[in-house]
Order: structure tokens, then sequence, then C-alpha cells
């Protein structure tokens, strides 16, 4: 009798597993027709300006769209390097993704796309192919129209660069998180502004960024390593960053070494608790890189303008304050 209820017990788990498999293996490329944004790039000179900051500041373009490590170092100091993508980036055990060329090369880059398949796949993380990708990596959904074509707008503008991209290499646990997890379904839902609020130290300004172009909110907040869904509180930190071994090995750093994102609501404890002022604030900001292997983005960041840092400063402080003890930011798993 017991052999009889195990073996019912085994082959209901066949084939749950083999339904599962079988719905992963025809979802999880699964491409989607979502309409294109009436948007189109500009020759516009002050608009291309515009879009220079932004890719190399507050958008933070430059950190990942770069071929190599040695490259990511290079951008992070000042460099302007060409963002023509290519480096590996593991997801753990979901398998390697690689950004984008964003030059306007013609074959490899951009300049195969038109501006609607562009601007589709920064406000709805939907690829020209129509499938998906990572939403989290593409924070732009609410980037308002007039900055949305001033980034495309100075990408258009850039020198093109010939760079084959790999496509991404996902494990079947990677394509079945991209099967069930909202954060690798196209956004929808996006409800962006025409016009992005002015550059001016203001809590507008400063959700504007946090949200939708710095993309504070995606680090500085508890994430389940498979999915990145939310597991804690916006803003109040402690989402886990595993060590990139060949970054670590290209700026000397122990390859062991994990970090954890920071509280940056105003509680009494948390890290932003630590600037007084907003000059305090922006002092830090301006130093740039201290911690060589943290995933902030300190090099773009250390290049925004007083007022961008300032507004940040002021909506961070104006959020409800979360205790969350952070415990070691940088740390070695056991």
């Amino acid at each position: 009798m017991f052999k009889k209820i195990l073996l019912g017990i085994v082959f209901i788990v066949l084939i749950f597993v083999g339904i599962m498999f079988f719905y992963v293996h025809v979802n999880w490329n699964k491409t989607y027709n979502i309409s294109y944004p009436e948007l189109q790039a500009s020759s516009d000179s002050t608009v291309i300006a515009r879009g220079k900051y932004l890719v190399y500041g507050p958008a933070h373009c430059s950190s990942c769209h770069v071929s190599s490590y040695e490259e990511m170092v290079n951008s992070d100091k000042g460099d302007e390097i060409a963002l023509k993508g290519g480096v590996d980036f593991p997801l753990g055990p979901l398998g390697i993704i690689s950004p984008a060329n964003l030059t306007p090369d013609a074959e490899t880059g951009i300049g195969r796309y038109s501006d609607g398949e562009v601007f589709r796949m920064m406000r709805h993380a939907v690829k020209p192919d129509g499938t998906t990708t990572l939403n989290l990596l593409m924070p732009f959904w609410n980037m308002a129209d007039d900055d949305l074509v001033a980034v495309v707008s100075y990408l258009r503008s850039a020198k093109p660069v010939y760079n084959k991209v790999q496509s991404p290499s996902w494990t079947f646990m990677g394509k079945m998180v991209r099967t069930l997890a909202p954060t690798f379904q196209p956004i929808e839902d996006a409800t962006p502004p025409a016009v992005a609020p002015p550059m001016a130290a203001t809590i507008e300004r400063g959700e504007y960024l946090s949200r939708y172009v710095t993309n504070c909110v995606a680090c500085h907040t508890s994430r389940d390593p498979m999915t990145y869904e939310a597991t804690g509180p916006e803003f109040a930190g402690g989402m886990e960053f595993e060590p990139f071994p060949e970054l670590h090995k290209v700026i000397g750093v122990d390859p062991e070494l994990w970090t954890r994102s920071t509280n940056i609501t105003p509680h009494p404890n948390s890290a932003l608790s630590k600037f007084k002022t907003s000059e305090a604030w922006i002092a830090r900001f301006r130093q740039g890189r201290l911690v060589m292997h943290s995933p902030m983005d300190w090099g773009p960041f250390s290049r925004m303008t007083d007022e961008d840092l300032t507004a940040i400063y002021l909506y961070l402080n104006s959020l409800e304050p979360i205790e969350n003890d952070i415990t070691e930011i940088i740390f070695k798993k056991e």
C-alpha cells in the first residue's frame, strides 16, 4: 500500500515537472505587441547636450554599456567610453546577460532600429524583436518624454562602433524566472510626464530622479535574488550584490566580497542620516568612488549638478523613516 502511494506521488511530481518544463519552453521568450511611443529623436544641439548629461550622469548608461571591465573602471573615472556594450553580467543561477551596443552602428547598434523600437525598449522594456528585458535594469518607463528624447538623440549623434553583442545565455532556472516573474514582464502602465521637473533643488525633481532616472529605488530596496521582486520597504536598503570575480580581479579586490545596499530613508541609524546638510551630501558625491567594488554608480553620480544632487537629498529626507539594520555592508558568504 505504501509503495503504491509513493509511486503515485512520484508520478504526480513527474507530471507536474513535465507540464512546467513544457510551459517554460513555450513561454520563456514570449513576444509582445506593444505600441511604439510617439516620440522622435532630435538633432537640436541643446537636446543632444541634455542627453549627454543624462547618459554619462544621472541615467548612468555609461556604467554598463561598455565592452570590458577595464572600460567599466575607466568610464567610472570619467573617460567617455563608447557605449558599444558586450561586457558579461553574470546573474548567478539565472545565466549571463550582456548590455546592448548603444552606438548608432547600422549592423550591431541602435542604428538598425527605428526611433519607435528604441523608445519602446526604454519605456516598455520590450526589445525590437518583441521579447522583454529585466525591467529593473530599464527603469525609464516613467522618464519624461523630453528626457527620453534627449537620451536617444544623444545616442543617435554619437560615433557608430561595430561591436556584435552576444545574446543572453539563460539557464532553465533563468527561463523559468523570465516566464513567471513580473520583473521580466513588459511595462504596460507607464504614466510618464511630457516634461521633466525643472533641474532645481525640489522634492518633486528628487522623486523623479530617484525613481525613474538614477534608479536609487531599485538597489536600495531588499529584493529576492532570483526574481528581483521587492522583499522589503523601498529605499530601506538590504539588497545583496554577488561579486563579479572578473571585475574584482581587474580592480584588485577579494573576489569573495559581497556588498549590501544601505538604508537611505531619514531614520536616525540610516546612511542618509550621516549627512546633516545638502552640502555634506554633495561633498561626498564629489569624492566619487571610495569602495572600489561598490555596485553604486559613483562615477556618473559624482558628475551630477548640485541642483540634482540636492533634489535627491531633499526627496530622500521627505520619506518615512524606516528602521532597518543592514549589519555589514561588505561581507563574505559563509
